[in-house]
């Protein structure tokens, strides 16, 4: 089985922010993982740019959660994290899509830090957040934060069964 699948990052109000395509790894009614390619291109629609991507992801999209992981994998090991606050992800066809809510979450040289609240209080106005809106994002942060620390779902291990599919280089 190869199927493709384009990730599609929407900005609230479902404007196209950027996408990129991927290679389905596993689908279940809660979740997909898909494998991010090296060399792969994302095409930043906000922008009006293309980036090719010059790193290995392994990237989990899930139905009934508020945020989204992206692993870059180098070497056989998951090295560094990027988490979006989102709306759940949704699956049609061929096509994953998420409202990207600006508040991320990233671990980088060993340390995890909430990055782009800077954004998130400008986009609140630009694009005309409900005020529950941005209680709940705050929130799923918070909760987020609290699966990183407590190593939970899906920072237990799940992703790393992944790691195979990344050719060595």
């Amino acid at each position: 089985m190869d199927t493709r699948i384009t990730v599609q990052a929407l900005k609230y109000g479902n404007r196209l922010h950027y996408e990129w395509n991927t290679k389905l790894l596993e689908a279940t009614d809660s979740h997909i993982v898909v494998l991010g390619e090296y060399g792969r291109e994302l095409h930043h629609h906000t922008k009006g740019k293309i980036f090719t991507t010059e790193n290995w992801t392994i990237e989990l999209f899930p139905f009934d959660l508020w945020f989204t992981v992206s692993a870059d994998v180098r070497n056989g090991v998951l090295y560094q994290y990027y988490c979006n606050i989102n709306e759940p992800a949704v699956l049609r066809g061929t096509n994953v899509s998420f409202v990207d809510l600006d508040l991320d979450l990233v671990y980088r040289n060993g340390e995890w830090k909430v990055v782009d609240e800077d954004e998130f209080a400008a986009n609140a106005v630009k694009f005309g957040y409900p005020e529950e809106l941005i209680r709940r994002a705050r929130e799923e942060l918070k909760n987020l934060q609290h699966r990183v620390n407590a190593g939970l779902y899906p920072f237990d291990g799940t992703l790393e069964r992944f790691i195979r599919f990344v050719p060595a280089i």
